[in-house]
């Protein structure tokens, strides 16, 4: 039996991560950085270990420094950096490549979040809610980053976290209806 008006409507808020996301303008802020090195580049093997490789060490110095910059600026408000280390946090990246099939939209997902986090003091577990998308500029390679808090999280409610507050994150909400939406899209 497919479910229909408001049961369905209820489902789809669910399942929208819109409704669990929609925030006032100083919870977002959208700026561009570099191109993260491609996945290949990104990890060296030194004594048999895998480690960072200079680029991406070089990346992530590159990242620190522009954040700096855009939060003097204020296009990173103080408030947007408080919340994101208190929230739950969602990235959205447009990734600008040089050619359409050189190179996996993916790869320089990790890199990129990890230098954005670290820049801004916020642990990368936070982050609950991804989107990428794949564009083309020859010209000007590079990603477009809209950075997101996100208060009102909530995880499915089929699965209920037993173990108490862990440190540097917020607790689950008590009523599983207290947040709407579980990130899923679709």
């Amino acid at each position: 039996m497919v479910e229909q008006g408001p049961q369905l409507l209820a489902i789809y808020e669910q399942m929208c991560y819109t409704s669990c996301m929609a925030n006032d303008g100083e919870l977002v802020a959208r700026f561009g950085l570099p191109l993260p090195p491609g996945i290949n580049q990104q990890y060296a093997t030194v004594n048999g270990r895998r480690v960072l490789s200079r680029d991406s060490r070089n990346y992530k110095k590159d990242v620190r420094k522009s954040i700096r910059r855009l939060r003097a600026e204020g296009v990173i408000s103080d408030a947007l950096v408080a919340t994101l280390r208190e929230a739950y946090v969602g990235l959205f990246i447009d990734f600008y490549f040089e050619t359409p099939h050189r190179r996996d939209l993916d790869g320089g997902l990790k890199v990129a979040q990890d230098a954005i986090c670290e820049a801004l003091g916020v642990n990368d577990n936070r982050v609950v809610d991804v989107h990428l998308i794949k564009r083309i500029d020859p010209l000007r390679p590079r990603i477009e980053v809209e950075l997101e808090a996100i208060r009102n999280w909530a995880f499915d409610r089929e699965y209920v976290f037993l173990g108490g507050e862990e440190k540097g994150n917020p607790p689950e909400p008590q009523d599983p209806a207290a947040g709407r939406g579980n990130g899923r899209t679709g």
